[in-house]
């Protein structure tokens, strides 16, 4: 088996953890820790509780994964405070 081969699995997020962490229950029903990947992180997508998520994982570690994707939900997401600008004023 190569370095760069990775299980991925589905799943869905059941706790959202401080530090970027999230609890992922897999649909074969176990539990793992999994982080955001780099990417997610870079283009600020967010995960909550309740979204359906693809997890990389490593056949050497089976209770720790990375979330490379979010499953787009049918609902609309609501945000309550509109964005301020990404530049700051002098």
């Amino acid at each position: 088996m190569a370095k760069e081969e990775l299980l991925e699995f589905e799943g869905k997020v059941t706790e959202v953890l401080p530090d970027g962490n999230f609890r992922v229950q897999l649909d074969n029903q176990h539990v793992i820790l999994a982080y955001a990947a780099g990417k997610m992180r870079k283009h600020r997508i967010r995960t909550l509780e309740g979204d359906r998520v693809t997890v990389e994982m490593s056949p050497y570690d089976l209770d720790r994964g990375r979330i490379s994707f979010r499953h787009k939900s049918d609902s609309p997401v609501v945000t309550s405070a509109p964005r301020r600008p990404n530049f700051r004023r002098r």
